[in-house]
C-alpha cells in the first residue's frame, strides 16, 4: 500500500510539474487580454524629445513612437514577437516604447506601426492581435514608414 501511495504521489507531482512547465513555454509572447483599468497608471511612452536626446532620430523610430503614443491601449493588448517578455520582462508590446527598446528593434517598430495602421482602418484589438500572430506586421517597410498623424 505504501508503494502504491508513493507511486500515486509521484505521478501527481509529475503531472503538476509538467502542467506548469508546458504553460510557460507558449510561443505567444506576453500581452494583456483587456485594456488597462481606467485607474491604472502606466509608464509614459517616450516622447520625441526624449528620443532626440538619445540620438534616436531615424524616421521609423520617430514614427513608431508616435504610433505607440496614439494607440497605447491597443499596444497594451498585443504581444511582441521579439520575445522581450522573456529577456527584458516586458508585459506587452506597449512596454517596448516606455524605454528605448522599441527604437532599436525592427520587430517592435513594425508591430507598432502595423497596430496603428490597422486601428485607423477600424480593426478591433483582436483582429490586430490575430494579424500580429500571423506575422502580418512584417509587411511594414521601415525604410519608408507611413507618417503617423
Amino acid at each position: 500500500m505504501k508503494y502504491f501511495l508513493a507511486v500515486l504521489a509521484l505521478i501527481f507531482v509529475g503531472g503538476i510539474t509538467y502542467a506548469q512547465w508546458a504553460a510557460g513555454t507558449s510561443d505567444v509572447p506576453a500581452y494583456h487580454n483587456t485594456p488597462p483599468a481606467k485607474t491604472e497608471k502606466l509608464p509614459p511612452i517616450m516622447t520625441q524629445q526624449q528620443l532626440n536626446e538619445y540620438g534616436l532620430t531615424l524616421p521609423a523610430q520617430k514614427e513608431a513612437y508616435k504610433a505607440a503614443a496614439k494607440v497605447s491601449n491597443v499596444l497594451y493588448q498585443l504581444p511582441c514577437y521579439c520575445y522581450c517578455d522573456r529577456h527584458q520582462g516586458h508585459k506587452s508590446l506597449r512596454s517596448c516604447f516606455e524605454g528605448t527598446h522599441g527604437a532599436n528593434c525592427s520587430t517592435c517598430s513594425q508591430e507598432a506601426l502595423y497596430a496603428y495602421q490597422m486601428s485607423k482602418k477600424g480593426w478591433s484589438v483582436k483582429q490586430i492581435r490575430d494579424g500580429i500572430m500571423r506575422k502580418d506586421f512584417t509587411q511594414i517597410d521601415l525604410e519608408n514608414p507611413e507618417l503617423v498623424k
